[in-house]
């Protein structure tokens, strides 16, 4: 009995969606049977009385059912994705998420690309999201396969440039509204928003103020350009703060007071952070000891979740725009292998990676890759790492040939992550590395 119940439920269930569905449409239709038509008379009467819009029924039709049924969304999707890759292999990574394999051609030599393309509208269950290699730390690298595996991602590529030696990031990243470094050449980022995303250059806009005094913060967790730059370190740069710059202090702050000064590495609190820099700017806010240290970036992009730099641009309102001189990216030129993350105006996101160095694959320059970013629809993109970093994952396995086999180990990722309600907080791993296109 309670499993005809349950199947009466069901029927009724699907019925009264039905019905809503067409009275929807029964409504719009009957709104559309009460434009008048246009009246005859003086032609400026009729302009006068010929202001309201023309309701286009087939249309609202179409956006009605894309609203209210899924299965009718899932479809436009699949078919819009085999007529814009006629001749590519492509498989379902999950719902609303696709992977493409193709090859093109330029001056007739191959370049081996993967994308993933995904319509988020329908794969309502994933993140997109940077990821650290060490469980939240700056400092030390792991390989693409298990930093996915870590956030239970799907698909993942390679992320922003990193030093080598030990893994920090060399750019703007911000993960859960939290940034763990600041701005390189105030190049551009990706802007991750829980219903789109953005790119642009990124400054920091973050000053510490006490005691009277308000002093400017240049950067954080980044390696020091010059002396004269104020510099914070966080728990995530490691258990110690560098040495202080000639001439130069660092305090240390322990739930927003002075606790430490000393031009010699300081330990960082877990409930603070250091502050580095010349004496003469921070030695006046040792007065109070009291100290408050505000952090934000221009733009300031409220709602933001996460933030992930690369650089130069490749799309930027939906025309090719390459700035590699402006950003001082000069070193990654040529022909290399390249990743790419970009979006198009229906919020799809596009992850893409294109293999290099070698007789089948022989990698993209940076103009080859904008434009075929502007094909793909990306209003905006941008270049991240690539060279010897370049690599995609995709359920388990890296779909592209990196040169080292699996990928070299990485400092961070972008990654789509499935969300549940036990949401892995394990984080990732980190080694350092500089823009890696030797």
């Amino acid at each position: 009995m309670d499993t005809i119940l349950s199947r009466k439920n069901l029927v009724m269930s699907g019925l009264i969606e039905k019905a809503f569905c067409l009275s929807v449409i029964l409504g719009v239709v009957c709104l559309q049977a009460l434009v008048l038509p246009e009246p005859i008379m003086a032609d400026d009467v009729i302009l006068a009385h010929n202001t309201a819009p023309a309701v286009d029924v087939k249309d609202l039709k179409e956006k009605i059912l894309l609203e209210l049924s899924p299965e009718v969304r899932k479809k436009k999707f699949n078919d819009y994705i085999k007529e814009k890759y006629p001749e590519a292999v492509i498989t379902d990574v999950q719902e609303g998420v696709k992977h493409i394999k193709l090859t093109n051609y330029y001056n007739g030599r191959p370049v081996r690309i993967n994308i993933i393309e995904a319509d988020l509208k329908i794969a309502k269950n994933l993140e997109v999201m940077p990821v650290l290699s060490n469980s939240g730390r700056l400092q030390g690298r792991r390989t693409i396969t298990t930093i996915a595996k870590s956030k239970n991602a799907i698909a993942a590529i390679n992320g922003t440039y990193f030093k080598f030696q030990s893994g920090v990031p060399l750019g703007t990243l911000m993960i859960d509204e939290k940034v763990y470094t600041g701005p390189v050449y105030d190049r551009v980022a990706m802007g991750i928003f829980d219903d789109g995303f953005d790119v642009a250059r990124v400054q920091l806009n973050a000053n510490i103020e006490g005691s009277g005094a308000k002093v400017k913060i240049d950067n954080i967790n980044q390696p020091r350009m010059l002396s004269t730059h104020v510099l914070v370190y966080t728990p995530e740069w490691g258990r110690y703060s560098p040495y202080a710059p000639k001439y130069g202090m660092s305090l240390r702050v322990a739930d927003g007071k002075i606790t430490k000064a000393s031009a010699n590495p300081i330990d960082i609190p877990e409930n603070g952070y250091v502050i580095s820099g010349p004496k003469k700017l921070l030695q006046p806010l040792l007065k109070d000891k009291d100290v408050k240290l505000s952090i934000k970036t221009t733009p300031e992009w409220n709602g933001v979740k996460h933030i992930i730099s690369g650089g130069p641009y490749l799309v930027k309102n939906g025309e090719v725009f390459v700035d590699m001189t402006a950003q001082k990216l000069g070193a990654i030129g040529g022909r290399n292998p390249r990743t790419a993350v970009g979006y198009t105006s229906d919020n799809n996101l596009i992850l893409l990676t294109a293999d290099g160095r070698e007789g089948s694959s022989i990698g993209m320059t940076l103009m080859e890759l904008a434009r075929f970013m502007k094909s793909l629809g990306c209003i905006g993109a941008i270049n991240l790492d690539g060279g010897g970093s370049t690599v995609m994952y995709v359920n388990g396995n890296v779909v592209n040939k990196p040169q080292a086999r699996g990928g070299i180990p990485l400092s961070n990722a972008l990654v789509l992550s499935v969300v549940d309600d036990e949401k892995d907080d394990s984080g990732t791993e980190i080694t350092q590395k500089e823009e890696n296109h030797s």
